[in-house]
């Protein structure tokens, strides 16, 4: 594995972390391909740090609003280039975070393309885990983060994750699926996604249990914790 240092995964304990909400937030960014795991990893470590010292921003609430056009347009557009996002407000609500303002994230409907009228508060909580397919490809969110981790998970198995989230949950047929995977999944990821492994702090395997991912990552984030409490 290229791009990023490689990590010892162990199984050692880490104590529950008791951090102080008056600290400035530290922001874990979490990237690699759809299907990657990103998102049931972030789970796992949210559940573990728990809501009252700990936030996910995911970066799908940020895909631009495409209302203004018809749904055919819509559909042609490549949701897996960096363009697609609304980086901008991506990154002012990450420094109003920091600065320890509350923002009211949007929320994205991935049937229609469209950002929908209902937000969902954020509070500025010690930890904020940041996860997206193209999230340490942006040149103006990695400054941002504190800690870049990228997941590496074969394609075969990224692709079959895939085809089951779209179909099961966006609505999605399985041919529309296989159509915009060749069509632009596949070809952004190694324009994008892959090269930015190089941004990574720590590379792990998407094929690893999820308790030593789990585990090992909080050791991470410990570390960067301790320093802020002496």
């Amino acid at each position: 594995m290229e791009g990023g240092p490689r990590v010892e995964y162990g199984r050692n304990e880490v104590s529950t972390m008791n951090i102080s909400t008056g600290l400035t937030p530290i922001f874990i960014g979490f990237g690699g391909g759809s299907g990657s795991g990103k998102t049931t990893l972030v789970a796992a470590i949210y559940e573990r740090l728990g809501k009252d010292q700990s936030a996910t921003l995911s970066l799908d609430r940020y895909y631009r609003d495409l209302s203004h056009l018809n749904l055919d347009n819509r559909a042609q557009v490549n949701f897996d280039h960096p363009d697609a996002l609304d980086t901008d407000l991506l990154a002012q609500q990450m420094r109003q975070l920091k600065a320890g303002q509350a923002v009211e994230m949007p929320t994205y409907s991935f049937t229609t393309h469209t950002r929908l009228p209902d937000t969902q508060t954020l509070f500025p909580n010690a930890i904020v885990l940041v996860e997206g397919i193209l999230l340490l490809a942006l040149d103006t969110i990695r400054p941002l983060l504190d800690l870049k981790v990228f997941i590496d998970t074969p394609a075969d198995i990224r692709f079959i994750r895939r085809l089951m989230r779209d179909i099961n949950q966006r609505g999605r047929t399985l041919d529309s699926v296989i159509q915009q995977y060749r069509a632009t999944t596949r070809p952004m990821h190694f324009a994008w996604v892959e090269p930015s492994k190089v941004f990574a702090d720590v590379v792990v395997s998407g094929e690893e249990d999820i308790e030593t991912l789990t585990t090992l990552l909080l050791q991470h984030i410990e570390n960067l914790v301790n320093p802020r409490l002496m």
